[in-house]
């Protein structure tokens, strides 16, 4: 096995030489090249270096798969060299220019997102966690029954369940400015407005506690718990509104008063205009996503599960998180997170068969890492550097994932949180759900194991 000093030479190499490379950076599992002229990219070497298990051209970038931890040892091998890197959001400042035009706004939406998603999964272990120890079953191995539960005890597991929901908006509107420049704290301040105490409640209006504040005897202005698009949108324009005011209030004054003139503008635009029409369309983002939910005999999960990886494919899946946060926000369940991971189980169930199959080293040595790393939630290595390379793996995995996707429709199943799946994702079903669970998972990687280990994959010379 070559060192990582070896291959970050091969690397550099294979993609024309440092005189080609106009910026380098790297994410969790992947290094990414900005190349000047993609006519000297030799991908065919590249994929034949040692500890890579795919590589790929996407969103400006070659994008090269090393996996967890190779890639920052690789990436600081080659910036030894002498070759400059750059971080990701400079990076992403070159690669935003690429693609068509909904690429780069899901892209955007997902640069958004990302950082907020570890609290939402975070708050679905906690809601995972109370439902195991409310259980009935559990009560009685310590022999309590659920009226044993305080009631001081359930209001700590709200404060854990419920307050990344409550101030979601304060976290959208942070991260929308965080990513178009403005101030992040104003953003924060902004969606923080939006959820007031003053204003009344969205959950409670909802449940026809509480009635609107109407404006000028037609504009309902409520609190915005939960809420994305409102606070996304406000985030974008405030951000804009912010550079507006620094480039034109002189430095004395430009402490006070920019903060001051785009939180006025802001709330004002968010309360009277935006909040309105977005919370509508937000309504209808979600019966929209639920209609398709709740498709008979299991359609929606047929479907599903068919296609989310040829979607991840794509790079516009980020635009999931937005609709795992609707379901979340309105129905305190999310049946859309058994669905997709069937599809991630099952690309990792064909990255396991063509590697059993295999009696090629590098093929084995690519497989069944990148298989392990499906069953973990992350399948672009299985896709890029096995099943999507040889085809056939790929579609019988999309079978196992319609087919699996089909079962968890069919069993109702619905995760307490979002973003973790396949074996992360069983802390998601600590109830009377998780053998329905396992089983899902099982049928996903056995039915596309066996379509590729019998016609999906022959082994080439």
């Amino acid at each position: 096995m070559a060192s990582n000093e070896e291959i970050a030479k091969k690397v550099v190499d294979a993609v024309g030489g440092d005189e080609n490379i106009q910026s380098i950076a790297h994410c969790a599992t992947r290094l990414r090249v900005m190349v000047h002229d993609r006519e000297k990219v030799d991908v065919d070497s590249v994929e034949n270096i040692d500890k890579v298990k795919g590589a790929f051209y996407n969103s400006g970038q070659y994008q090269i798969i090393f996996g967890t931890g190779t890639v920052n040892r690789v990436y600081e091998a080659i910036t030894g060299l002498g070759v400059s890197g750059t971080s990701k959001s400079e990076m992403k400042e070159e690669a935003a220019k690429q693609g068509s035009a909904l690429q780069r706004a899901i892209r955007t939406f997902g640069d958004v997102f990302v950082p907020i998603i570890p609290v939402l999964v975070a708050t679905g272990l906690f809601m995972g966690l109370r439902g195991l120890v409310t259980q009935e079953q559990i009560l009685a191995i310590f022999g309590l029954t659920p009226d044993s539960i305080s009631d001081n005890f359930l209001l700590f597991t709200q404060v854990l369940t419920d307050t990344a929901f409550v101030f979601l908006p304060a976290l959208v509107a942070w991260s929308t400015f965080r990513v178009f420049g403005g101030t992040p704290i104003i953003g924060l301040v902004l969606g923080l407005m939006l959820v007031s105490p003053a204003l009344p409640n969205a959950w409670a209006v909802a449940g026809g506690d509480a009635e609107p504040l109407y404006f000028l005897g037609f504009i309902p202005v409520i609190g915005y718990q939960g809420s994305v698009l409102p606070a996304f949108f406000a985030g974008l324009i405030g951000a804009k509104i912010e550079k507006f005011f620094r480039k034109r209030v002189p430095e004395a004054l430009d402490l006070i008063v920019t903060p001051f003139l785009v939180l006025l503008i802001m709330i004002t635009l968010s309360l009277f205009a935006l909040g309105p029409i977005l919370h509508v369309v937000e309504s209808w983002i979600f019966e929209g996503t639920k209609a398709l939910l709740e498709l008979p005999f299991g359609l929606s999960g047929l479907v599903i599960g068919f296609f989310h990886q040829i979607i991840v494919i794509t790079g516009v899946h980020h635009i999931f998180n937005f609709l795992e946060i609707q379901l979340l926000e309105n129905l305190s369940f999310n049946p859309f997170n058994p669905i997709i991971t069937a599809s991630i189980a099952a690309q990792g169930g064909a990255a396991l068969a063509v590697g059993v199959k295999s009696k090629q080293k590098k093929m084995k040595a690519l497989a069944y890492p990148s298989s392990l790393s499906a069953f973990l939630g992350i399948t672009e290595p299985a896709i890029f550097g096995v099943t999507l390379r040889h085809g056939k793996p790929f579609i019988m995995g999309l079978i196992g994932g319609a087919v699996a996707g089909f079962l968890a429709a069919l069993f109702n199943l619905t995760a307490t949180g979002m973003a973790i799946t396949v074996i992360p994702g069983t802390l998601l079903y600590l109830n009377e759900q998780l053998i329905l669970y396992v089983i899902v998972n099982l049928v996903a990687i056995g039915i596309a194991f066996a379509l590729t280990y019998l016609f999906g994959y022959k082994e080439e010379n």
